[in-house]
């Protein structure tokens, strides 16, 4: 079973590619509420507009849809929809409204494709959590409710200055689909004050331990089998107790209160600088606690994939969903430099992922290039970002003649620029003659020209060929400065030809690394 990554409105996708009762756990992220720049994109070097993507987030969630996904909902759970249309006819914004009636039509669908032993994950903040609870036990029913957990995201020190109680926590709703679940219980470590106070008895062998009265339930058979242990003593009254060595000390199970985790920050190991980003322990533990090794994960609102990085890493197959094109091609970046850098098992990934939104063959192709001027634009992201990893130019009218780049890493510290232009229309030999004189006035050490097979002419390649060579390898190999790599060669895994072992790109601004 590949596991699964689509770009595009999660709704979509649960309609359309997702099959009923396939799923063992969702957990989702959702934007708070209406006002929340959800898929905010944090820019390189060089991007500074994220105008396309901030107009597709907003679209989705606009005050206009939720009318027709508030007449679907009457069609789906007429309980449901009498309660989003009580609260738009009182004192509750048309915003938060539009929020909620979106939600809950992709949680209806949600609860669809999940098995009747899965689990449901709703990840929110206290300005939205108590609707949002409303509307889960509609879905869900209340007898299926099984937690709110508390998350203390913070400490008090960030208020310092405010009139108010300080918010510190979000709220994390759990759900089953039925009374049948999987629960695996989590412990978690006692404090080292808790260890110090409670087992602060040593024995004759040296080992810690916290002591106990034998309950009057104890059998006989249980003490000696105890005794046998070396886990009774006899006190100087004669009574005997057991021994509860440090050794053996799981910790306590785990509750709904969760102090012991915190957000993300700015000197973290694994931040991507996506604003929404959660700590991978906080996956970790709720997708250990409601699956098992070989489940199928999912994760419709992904932003940058902690979810997804973490099933993958704990044996789980996953889903994950997101409309930003951007938060996919992060996602996929992620979790193929989850391998740190070990080529085979990079490859391994990258063959089990399926990425779905984006064309398939030639034809779907041609058709997402033949499209409207926002189309063409999509079209160059697909290639820069998916097919060749790379970086979209967000100048998209008057962009300075390249589409995008690539970085090529010579070492640790040489990193040189690779320039990328995608045509999908008229071409003429003047213009890759004006792309190579961008790849020289820009000094970068390459230029990657896309464009259909059939668009490729003799003089393209005879100026191709004239612009020189890169570099070349200890074999003697060179590599041309200026390729052309039609979408078919694409197609059949064909890519930037380099001497290097590694091509790496950043669209988040990321922590620096030790």
């Amino acid at each position: 079973m590949k596991n699964r990554l689509f770009y595009g409105d999660c709704l979509d996708v649960l309609k359309n590619s997702i099959d009923d009762e396939s799923i063992d756990l969702i957990y989702i992220d959702p934007p708070f509420n209406s006002k929340r720049n959800y898929n905010v994109l944090f820019e390189s070097i060089d991007m500074s507009d994220t105008k396309a993507q901030k107009e597709a987030f907003a679209d989705t969630w606009s005050n206009v849809k939720y009318i027709d996904q508030l007449h679907e909902i009457q069609d789906l759970n007429l309980d449901l929809f009498k309660l989003l249309s009580t609260l738009d006819s009182i004192n509750v914004s048309k915003g938060a409204v539009s929020y909620l009636t979106t939600m809950a039509l992709r949680i209806i669908y949600m609860h669809r494709k999940l098995k009747k032993a899965g689990s449901f994950y709703l990840h929110c903040d206290p300005t939205m959590g108590h609707y949002l609870k409303i509307i889960c036990d509609q879905i869900f029913y209340t007898k299926n409710f099984r937690n709110e957990i508390v998350w203390k995201r913070m400490t008090p020190s960030g208020f310092k200055g405010k009139r108010d109680i300080g918010t510190s926590h979000d709220v994390i709703m759990r759900y089953s689909k039925s009374s049948r679940f999987t629960y695996n219980p989590i412990h978690v470590s006692y404090s080292e004050e808790y260890l110090k106070e409670r087992f602060n008895k040593i024995d004759e062998k040296g080992r810690r331990f916290k002591d106990e009265k034998i309950g009057t339930a104890t059998s006989n058979k249980t003490i000696e089998r105890l005794k046998k242990e070396g886990r009774i003593y006899e006190t100087s009254s004669g009574k005997l107790r057991i021994k509860h060595f440090l050794k053996d000390a799981k910790g306590y199970v785990l509750d709904d209160v969760w102090t012991d985790i915190y957000a993300i920050n700015s000197q973290a190991q694994e931040r991507l600088g996506y604003p929404t980003q959660k700590p991978e322990i906080l996956l970790e533990r709720i997708i250990q606690t409601s699956s098992n090794e070989g489940d199928v994960v999912a994760d419709f609102f992904c932003g940058c994939g902690t979810a997804v990085a973490v099933a993958q890493r704990l044996n789980r197959h996953w889903i994950g969903v997101d409309i930003s094109h951007l938060a996919v091609r992060l996602m996929y970046n992620r979790l193929l430099e989850s391998n740190n850098n070990n080529n085979d098992q990079r490859r391994k990934t990258k063959n089990n992922i399926e990425i779905n939104g984006f064309p398939r063959d030639i034809a779907s192709a041609r058709e997402l290039a033949a499209g409207t001027k926002k189309g063409r634009i999509k079209f160059q992201d697909w290639i820069i970002e998916i097919m060749l990893e790379g970086v979209s130019n967000p100048k998209k009218v008057g962009d300075g003649g390249y589409d995008g780049y690539l970085t090529l890493y010579r070492d640790a510290k040489k990193r040189d620029v690779v320039l990328i232009e995608v045509k999908s229309g008229s071409i003429t030999i003047e213009k890759i003659r004006a792309f190579i004189n961008v790849v020289n006035h820009e000094k970068a050490v390459m230029g990657i020209w896309v464009c259909f097979a059939d668009q490729v002419t003799k003089g393209m390649r005879i100026e191709a060929q004239q612009a020189g060579y890169y570099d070349q390898d200890a074999f003697g190999t060179k590599y041309p400065r200026v390729q052309i790599l039609t979408v078919e060669d694409l197609f059949e895994g064909k890519t930037v030809a380099h001497p290097y072992p590694a091509m790496f790109n950043v669209t988040f601004k990321k922590a620096y690394r030790r």
